[in-house]
C-alpha cells in the first residue's frame, strides 16, 4: 500500500502546466503560480489543497494516514502519510489540489483521470 516519492512524482507529472520548485526541505508545486501541492523527503509525505469538507472527512476517517495541515481561506490542505495510501485515491487527492488551483479554461481542457 506504500506509495514511493518515484511514484507521488509520476502521478504530478502526469498533470498539465505543474511548476516544480526544490528547496533543501521540501519540493512545491504549482500551477500558474498558485502552489497545489508540497513533498516533504525526509517525511515521506506530501502537503495537498482540498475542500474544507474532504479535508475534514479524511482526517476524521484516516488520522493515521491524514492530518489536518491548515486551512486558509476556502481550502483545508491535508498531509498525506505516502506509507498508508494506495496510489489511485492519491492521484485522484492530487488531481483534486491541482483541478481547485488550476484557472478554469484549464481544468476545462483536461479530462478527469478517474471519470475514465
Amino acid at each position: 500500500m506504500t506509495v514511493g516519492s518515484e511514484e507521488f512524482f509520476r502521478i504530478v507529472d502526469a498533470l498539465v502546466d505543474v511548476e516544480r520548485a526544490v528547496s533543501e526541505r521540501f519540493t512545491s508545486f504549482a500551477v500558474h503560480n498558485k502552489r497545489f501541492g508540497y513533498y516533504w523527503p525526509r517525511t515521506q509525505t506530501v502537503g495537498l489543497k482540498q475542500t474544507i469538507t474532504e479535508q475534514l472527512a479524511l482526517v476524521a476517517e484516516r488520522p493515521d494516514i491524514f492530518e489536518e495541515q491548515f486551512t486558509s481561506g476556502g481550502f483545508g490542505w491535508v498531509v498525506v502519510h505516502l506509507s498508508g495510501i494506495e496510489a489511485d485515491e492519491l492521484a485522484e487527492l492530487v488531481f483534486e489540489a491541482w483541478r481547485l488551483t488550476a484557472p478554469e479554461d484549464l481544468v476545462a481542457a483536461v479530462p478527469d483521470p478517474a471519470a475514465r
